[in-house]
């Protein structure tokens, strides 16, 4: 049985400067209450791989606003003006990479890919290197991307890319059971799979614990070494970045 009482002792382990992939989709299946107790524990100089950074004050967002990730990994900035200012002050070093880039390489990575050839970002800056990873404090660029090494299939040119592979992972799931296998609802199934398979160690908070039918688990829990079960309230808090109406 995979198990823990509390989020504390569900992050316990997760020492300064380790690497962490966290699944969710903006703010759909962000881990919040594992975050928040990685924030209590003090944890810092973490290394994040997330599709998104959270938004101001929420999911990652606010392990952002402490000072604890020193470097993240992803594909999409959006609304979070901390994660901005960070950034361009040299504070954050940051790798963006092609949304579906991302994901296979967190699923590569957890299937023992060590890398596959992809066509994403082909004669653009991905491949030719130069995206400023980390700014200096004046404004220039203190470390870039590096060249990707390309390869011609059938006439057609493709960059390498790397599985991804991290020291811990965060993800939600709408269901779980006692050994780990998840079920996830709707957009929370984007990044919270890959996620969960590319952390060698991987923690799951689940909104409700139940037996499941082996034809409708979406991660096995051979990915999965720790659960935490929510209470109703943790499991009600969805927060969403806007709402919009039809007038």
């Amino acid at each position: 049985m995979k198990i823990v009482g509390t989020a504390a002792e569900a992050v316990a382990g997760i020492g300064d400067g380790a690497s962490l992939a966290v699944g969710g989709f903006g703010l759909a299946g962000v881990p919040a209450v594992l975050i928040k107790a990685l924030l209590g524990q003090g944890t810092s100089g973490l290394h994040v791989v997330s599709n998104n950074c959270g938004t101001d004050g929420r999911g990652l967002g606010e392990l952002l606003a402490a000072g604890r990730i020193s470097r993240v990994t992803g594909s999409y900035v959006g609304d979070n003006k901390e994660f901005a200012r960070q950034y361009l002050a040299g504070e954050l070093e940051v790798e963006l990479i092609p949304q579906g880039t991302l994901a296979e390489r967190l699923r590569a990575g957890g299937s023992g890919i060590p890398a596959f050839y992809t066509r994403a970002g082909v004669g653009t800056l991905v491949e030719e290197g130069g995206l400023p990873w980390r700014y200096r404090s004046d404004g220039s660029v203190a470390v870039a991307s590096p060249p990707k090494e390309v390869r011609e299939f059938d006439g057609v040119p493709y960059i390498l890319e790397h599985g991804i592979r991290t020291d811990f992972a965060l993800v939600r799931a709408a269901r779980g059971d006692i050994y780990g296998n998840l079920v996830f609802a709707k957009a929370a199934r984007n990044f919270n799979p890959p996620a969960a398979m590319a952390g060698r160690v991987t923690i799951a908070e689940v909104e409700e614990l139940c037996e499941l039918d082996p034809e409708e688990v979406h991660l096995p829990g051979v990915f999965v070494q720790r659960v935490l079960v929510l209470d109703p309230g943790q499991a009600a808090d969805k927060p969403i970045e806007r709402r919009t109406v039809r007038s």
